[in-house]
């Protein structure tokens, strides 16, 4: 279905409800955070009964966006109208929100993900768009409502960081079309570089400093990969949100074309997150082996087993990957 129909289906279905949740996946970026929060404040223009809810808390580097604190935990035995889900690639990565949006009319997903699982009702998935941001912004134009400074400052969030700032590949003409019509809508430039790329709490800069003294490469350093210990989040002080972008330093590396993050959540759970440089290596194929998803250069799973099994495991996967793509 063409993306205008999709995008009146969903408009009609907003119509339609009163009382409306917009969740998001767990551990919650800023593209997930920024989609949820523009769209609900549109929402909330409307004269809408809104709910916001993630599993995780909000980001440190992303509490701006919320001074009114709209995103909660769930609470269990609400009705809703309409649940609308932004940025999640799958039903499972909605986490404990899951169980509490059963009570529902309506269930709407938009997303950019191409692994999306296609799980709602109404399934609006672009995934040739580098950010959910850009969807909502797209679905606010079209509805015709006002993109308020507070509303510009979140989709701005949103595009700028799944777009590493606008130089991921996937970033498109049109992108920047979009981003320069949030700032005429004013969103705060100054505000959006200093809170999310240059305010960084001291313990993530401790936890940078783990992951330049561990490090490995392997496969004529065209593979990094580093581990991220419970014990390394007790030293450092630091917390799952400090670890955001912490991939991309390696990534950065000249000769590296993958890099890997391994993530203990528990003893036999691994976390993985996968990057690549190379069009001729997808990630996000890499990830669905192991049960995950996401982008052709972003991708990443959770792996049941020892930490060990998982690590060898996902590196043959990706040597495996490298060494076809020639």
């Amino acid at each position: 279905m063409k993306s205008s129909r999709l995008i009146q289906r969903i408009l009609e279905g907003i119509r339609n409800s009163d009382s409306i949740c917009v969740v998001g996946h767990i551990r919650p970026d800023g593209d997930c955070v920024g989609s949820q929060l523009g769209l609900a404040m549109a929402l909330q223009n409307q004269e809408k009964k809104v709910a916001c809810w993630n599993q995780d808390p909000i980001p440190r580097k992303y509490a701006f966006l919320d001074p009114d604190d709209r995103l909660r935990p769930p609470k269990p035995g609400r009705h809703f109208d309409c649940v609308i889900a932004t940025d999640s690639a799958s039903f499972e990565r909605l986490g404990t929100v899951a169980e509490c949006i059963k009570d529902r009319k309506l269930f709407i997903n938009i997303d950019h993900h191409e692994s999306n699982t296609r799980y709602a009702d109404i399934n609006w998935i672009a995934a040739h768009q580098p950010s959910t941001g850009e969807l909502i912004f797209r679905l606010l134009r079209a509805a015709n409502w006002a993109i308020t400074q507070p509303i510009a400052d979140c989709l701005f969030t949103a595009i700028s960081t799944d777009t590493g700032s606008f130089q991921y590949p996937s970033t498109r003409p049109n992108t920047y079309y979009v981003a320069g019509k949030l700032v005429d809508r004013g969103a705060d430039l100054a505000r959006v570089c200093n809170e999310v790329y240059q305010s960084y709490p001291l313990s993530r800069v401790r936890l940078l400093r783990h992951v330049f003294n561990h490090f490995r490469l392997t496969h004529d350093n065209r593979i990094a990969y580093f581990w991220l210990k419970k014990a390394d989040f007790a030293r450092t002080g630091a917390g799952p949100d400090d670890t955001e972008g912490l991939i991309d330093h390696i990534r950065a590396i000249e000769p590296v074309v993958v890099a890997c993050v391994f993530e203990e959540i528990e003893p036999d759970l691994t976390r993985v997150s996968l990057r690549s440089k190379s069009e001729q290596v997808n990630v996000n194929d890499i990830a669905a082996q192991f049960g995950g998803g996401g982008h052709p250069a972003a991708a990443g799973a959770r792996i049941p087993g020892s930490p060990i099994s998982a690590q060898r495991k996902v590196i043959n996967a990706v040597k495996k990957a490298l060494n076809s793509k020639h």
